[in-house]
């Protein structure tokens, strides 16, 4: 997915296929936040900003790595979902078959959860980041932390929703604490990202 054109990606979320849906969305959603909070920390460089330049350049960096984490997170939700409609397909005819067509179904179904849990643990890295960044940063860019954040509040707020669909049929029962524990944090996340909007429009309508 990484070498597709966006036409093509669209193309294919268009599909009627099991694969690519809402949970690479959310990926490409927080991959697209990381990426404007590092072009600000870029644009927030020189003199003015040497005050500031280790809380600026970690951001960078951690931002870059996030990209680089989400990005990967989108081919790899597309291939659990992938996987969970393949164990849908496993024969039923048998009792022997229809216990084993539940436990994939089931070991699927926890493997899907995985990548937007992933996804909503990397919205609240990036939520932190904009926080140190929003009162540091070039002013003159201070608009597009505020487009990461409305990214961040659509990725954490659709993964949770591709964690709760998944939740419903699976066994194991620490992987599914350990999820719904995961999916706990989205309100906060969403709230955290609503505060940094509401802050940079504040600043821009003086």
């Amino acid at each position: 997915m990484r070498d597709q054109t966006i036409e093509a990606f669209l193309t294919d979320l268009a599909a009627r296929t099991a694969a690519p849906g809402g949970g690479a969305a959310a990926a490409l959603q927080a991959a697209q936040a990381a990426a404007l909070l590092a072009m600000v920390a870029r644009y927030s460089d020189g003199p003015r900003y040497a005050d500031d330049a280790s809380a600026i350049g970690m951001v960078l960096a951690e931002a870059d790595r996030l990209r680089e984490t989400c990005t990967d997170l989108i081919a790899a939700d597309a291939a659990a979902f992938g996987a969970v409609a393949a164990a849908y397909r496993l024969p039923r005819d048998t009792s022997e078959q229809a216990a084993e067509r539940s436990a994939a179904i089931a070991a699927a179904l926890a493997g899907a959860a995985e990548p937007p849990a992933s996804v909503i643990e990397a919205g609240g890295r990036l939520v932190k980041l904009a926080e140190v960044l929003l009162p540091v940063g070039n002013r003159n860019v201070v608009a597009d932390i505020a487009a990461a954040a409305e990214a961040m509040r659509a990725a954490v707020a659709i993964a949770r929703l591709n964690v709760e669909v998944n939740l419903a049929g699976m066994t194991d029962i620490a992987a599914r604490a350990r999820l719904t524990e995961v999916i706990a944090a989205v309100d906060g996340l969403e709230a955290r990202t609503a505060q940094l909007s509401a802050a940079v429009r504040a600043e821009l309508s003086r």
